[in-house]
């Protein structure tokens, strides 16, 4: 019996505001010394007190520059992160790079003028409007949650162990709590911190948007996970098994592109996503009622086609085909095509023999 440390990979997505995947834009893969990792060290030291070049959390600024470099772009982008990335430092980041960030907060921290907290100023703000939204619990179940909206521009101070070498932000606090405690889950309660000012519940209420589209990048990693099985590689080297998990990462974020070009712009051409031989290939499988389908040569067709072939059912009130569905058509389309391509081969090599033996 020994301690497998195994290897972590962190990764950023670029998601457009209809929540398109565009593609990954820093990836940083790396191991532990230990298998517990940093939690164990909390015990010993105050995690607050080591600079951000000694930790983990410095993948998150990695990465911040990473994505903010290749698009080139900054002031057009927004870094959007769980509870994780609540760093003060990857707030002052942002500021250096003249890039903007929506962080989901977990630290109550300093404001004003060293004398009050930002949930002191946040308890005193009043309610500046409702949102209704639907959530669905652990079972499936949807139910209506009516969200009580507010929101304060504050001067936030950096921990008090680092305020001689980071400044004092104004950042915008954005609060949105559940009205009622829910019977079958637990309620809602974000605070949001973003430097993009806000100024209407408008506003407010397209922020909290933005935020919901986080939860791509954990659709992204279902589809690496269990589409692609990256955990059941036996490699036996770390760097092999990078090579492999970077073409699974093109390969996942092409399935979660498709699935969501497909009920962005469903009605495009379908040559943007599969290739003429796998067009021909396709075609024949289109049942022949669908003859309207089969005339309109549309991407949605296409893709209806390739998610029946990984058991989609395609009935009138179904909904687009997710991404479990696609993965497994277009495993099976991709066995087609190269079935396909040996058997023109052979006949190749079978025609030119015969005639030869002529």
């Amino acid at each position: 019996m020994h301690t497998i440390c195994g290897m972590l990979m962190h990764s950023s997505l670029a998601v457009t505001l209809e929540g398109l995947p565009l593609g990954l834009t820093a990836i940083k893969f790396w191991t532990r010394k230990k298998f517990k990792g940093c939690n164990a060290l909390k015990k010993r030291i105050n995690p607050t007190r080591v600079p951000i070049e000694k930790k983990e959390s410095i993948r998150w600024l990695e990465n911040l520059r990473q994505s903010t470099l290749l698009f080139n772009e900054p002031d057009r982008c927004v870094h959007i992160g769980d509870r994780e990335s609540d760093m003060y430092e990857l707030f002052c980041e942002a500021h250096e790079l003249k890039t903007h960030f929506l962080i989901r907060t977990c630290v109550d921290r300093l404001a004003g003028e060293d004398k009050h907290t930002v949930a002191d100023e946040m308890n005193e703000v009043s309610v500046k409007g409702l949102h209704c939204i639907e959530v669905r619990n652990a079972k499936g179940e949807i139910s209506t949650a009516r969200l009580e909206i507010k929101y304060r521009r504050i001067r936030v101070l950096p921990p008090t162990g680092k305020q001689c070498r980071y400044p004092a932000l104004t950042l915008t606090v954005i609060r949105a709590d559940e009205q009622g405690p829910p019977d079958n889950r637990k309620p809602i309660h974000w605070q949001l911190i973003t430097d993009i000012p806000v100024s209407s519940r408008r506003s407010a209420i397209e922020k909290l948007t933005w935020y919901a589209l986080r939860w791509k990048i954990e659709t992204f990693h279902k589809i690496l996970k269990s589409g692609c099985k990256a955990e059941d590689a036996k490699l036996r080297t770390a760097a092999r098994l990078v090579n492999l998990i970077a073409v699974y990462c093109i390969l996942s974020w092409r399935i979660f592109w498709m699935t969501m070009l497909n009920r962005s712009i469903p009605d495009i051409s379908p040559t943007l996503v599969f290739t003429s031989d796998e067009m021909v290939l396709l075609d024949p499988l289109i049942k022949d009622k669908d003859d309207q389908r089969r005339q309109q040569k549309t991407l949605s067709s296409y893709l209806t086609t390739a998610a029946q072939l990984g058991g989609y059912l395609a009935r009138a009130r179904d909904s687009p085909p997710g991404n479990h569905v696609l993965w497994r058509g277009m495993s099976r389309l991709i066995d087609i095509e190269s079935g396909f391509a040996i058997g023109a081969k052979l006949w190749v090599i079978e025609s030119v023999a015969g005639r030869l033996q002529y």
